[in-house]
């Protein structure tokens, strides 16, 4: 996978959000929504990214898509720098990057024929004839395994995963390599999820995308990625191959996502790794290590330095001093 060429990388990526109240909207503070996320997305790949509700996983996704403007950082599409480009150049790289939303219903305009919503994407950017249009959306609904006669009927009139389905062929209208996945699944019952993830990873086949699979749920993202990197408190603690958190060493954090997740083996053993606390708020997050209020592995130098994410294996990257001061032993034999 480290061989692949690399199509988007993040360097030092940061956002942050100003928290006012009051008459005369007094300052509260910060929140650092993306604290600092280093990441590189290779071209071909699905990278997963997964963590509790409020990680800033949703926010990264929106930052590199430029939906959310970056407080500072860097982000790179093809080594183009996109936070530095003319309105025009943005206009013409958005069809190369498009997006899956969470909730099928509410990202489709009711007053709007599935026909309308798959066209509209070419009226915006001035591409095709009507007849050419209208021949491109049947074209979509087919690739999404929905019949092209159902063009003229409106959102409401599908069920959830039908109307995700919309949602897809919409996100294929332009033809784009690169497309992020927010939540696409989680709002579906499990097995209209196995399906769309099936087909999700059908259509990457067929015409070589690449995905930002944003989830909460790891088996969900296990099932679907190559990668998986673990995000926590604005922070990448966990940056991996599938197989490496199935069966390595993995950051306590990553290993508590695992253990609360669903076993479909009833006879299967499982430690369990109940999480103490609750999730500090990312408007004064904790010193050092954010997770150490919660880590059961916890030690002295946790609340005082911030571990940087290091890499103990080979395309295995974990924020933690666990794994840095066995690293240094290592390296001292």
């Amino acid at each position: 996978m480290s061989e692949r060429e690399v199509l988007i990388s993040t360097r030092d990526l940061r956002k942050y959000y100003q928290v006012k109240s009051g008459l005369f909207s007094r300052s509260r503070g910060i929140v650092r929504a993306v604290d600092g996320v280093d990441l590189e997305i290779h071209k071909g790949e699905t990278l997963g990214l997964v963590g509790e509700s409020g990680c800033g996983k949703t926010t990264l996704g929106q930052l590199i898509l430029r939906l959310e403007e970056a407080t500072t950082g860097e982000i790179f599409y093809r080594n183009r720098d996109v936070l530095n480009i003319t309105a025009e150049q943005l206009r013409k790289l958005r069809r190369s990057m498009q997006v899956i939303f969470q909730d099928p219903f509410a990202s489709l305009d009711p007053r709007m024929t599935v026909g309308s919503i798959l066209e509209e994407a070419f009226i915006i950017h001035r591409m095709l004839t009507r007849t050419e249009r209208q021949k491109k959306v049947f074209e979509l609904l087919q690739k999404v395994e929905l019949r092209p006669e159902l063009f003229k009927r409106y959102p409401h009139e599908f069920s959830g995963g039908q109307r995700q389905r919309i949602g897809i062929a919409r996100a294929l209208a332009l033809d784009p390599e690169f497309i992020v996945c927010d939540e696409a699944v989680s709002a579906l019952d499990v097995s209209i999820q196995a399906q769309i993830m099936n087909l999700l990873i059908r259509l990457q086949s067929q015409l070589d995308l690449t995905y930002l699979f944003i989830a909460h749920d790891l088996n969900v993202v296990q099932y679907i990625s190559d990668r998986i990197a673990v995000m926590y408190l604005g922070r990448i603690v966990e940056l991996a191959p599938v197989e490496k958190l199935a069966n390595g060493d993995i950051h306590p954090y990553t290993s508590a996502l695992l253990a609360a997740s669903p076993e479909p083996d009833p006879n299967a053993e499982r430690e369990k790794r109940i999480l103490s606390g609750e999730i500090p708020s990312p408007i004064d997050p904790p010193k050092g290590c954010h997770f150490h209020p919660r880590c059961p592995r916890k030690m002295e130098h946790c609340d005082a330095k911030v571990p940087a994410l290091a890499e103990v294996e080979p395309g295995h990257g974990v924020r933690c001093f666990l794994y840095h001061d066995r690293l240094e032993k290592e390296a001292q034999k």
